[in-house]
């Protein structure tokens, strides 16, 4: 290379550098069983899913970078309220509750609970009065321990670490009943034919909203760009085949 060559290529550098070292790197926090919206690939060590792919499109498009950290559910929001994380990408409900903690972005992805019991149960329970007296259970952090424990009479409630332990109990008749994120559950149960599980055709959802991205309450503009970019994605057709790719539409 000339000594002129080697000039511009260097000038060239500088002038990208400026832009590239001033791009923002946000720190998303994505729990690792919540598959197929965010999972702990064991081949790569990393975490995937539909919610991954999808902050790092909205990254793409908006001007910034994604660190995608694992971080239980539980944790989540205090991770971004106390700015472990900046961006909760995962299967969270938009809720009344969360909402006075975080901010959301607009919907995402419409997001109905599910009732799982064991494959040989063929009761057509429609609602938590079917189940009184009954030991069930439900995945620690998530909406559905406290829905539990304050609209069924129950035996019990038991609370686990994730949604493959509900679906392990119920398999094995330790519990009557499981509840928990209905495309979650429907997408493990597809994945894994060991789980001697179901899904309950005739139960009657209580709580059906919407998945959300989460930021922190003074990061407005960082929310403004979130939801910009969203719409898009969703004009355009790319969020419809994210949800494809993972069997979610």
């Amino acid at each position: 290379m000339t000594r002129i060559a080697r000039l511009i290529a260097f000038a060239a550098a500088l002038a990208v550098a400026p832009f590239a070292a001033g791009q923002a790197v946000y720190k998303i926090g994505s729990t690792p069983t919540g598959v197929p919206f965010t999972f702990l690939d064991v081949k790569t060590n990393t975490i995937q899913g539909a919610m991954v792919d999808l902050i790092t499109a909205i990254g793409e498009d908006a001007g910034f970078k994604v660190d995608v950290q694992a971080t239980p559910f539980s944790a989540l929001i205090p991770s971004l309220t106390s700015s472990k994380i900046d961006i909760i990408a995962a299967a969270m409900l938009i809720t009344e509750a969360r909402k006075e903690a975080i901010d959301f972005s607009d919907p995402v992805f419409p997001y109905p609970e599910g009732m799982i019991v064991n494959a040989a149960d063929s009761t057509p329970y429609k609602g938590l009065a079917d189940l009184k007296g009954a030991t069930v259970g439900a995945q620690v952090g998530t909406v559905y321990v406290d829905f539990l424990k304050k609209n069924g009479e129950f035996a019990e409630v038991k609370i686990y670490d994730s949604l493959a332990d509900v679906l392990r109990d119920v398999s094995l008749g330790r519990i009557k009943a499981g509840f928990g994120d209905g495309p979650i559950l429907a997408y493990q149960l597809s994945q894994n034919k060991d789980f001697k599980a179901k899904l309950v055709p005739t139960y009657e959802p209580k709580m059906a909203g919407s998945v959300g991205i989460g930021v922190r309450k003074n990061d407005t503009e960082l929310l403004k760009k979130i939801n910009a970019s969203l719409a898009k994605l969703k004009a355009s057709g790319a969020l419809d085949r994210i949800l494809a790719k993972w069997n979610l539409k």
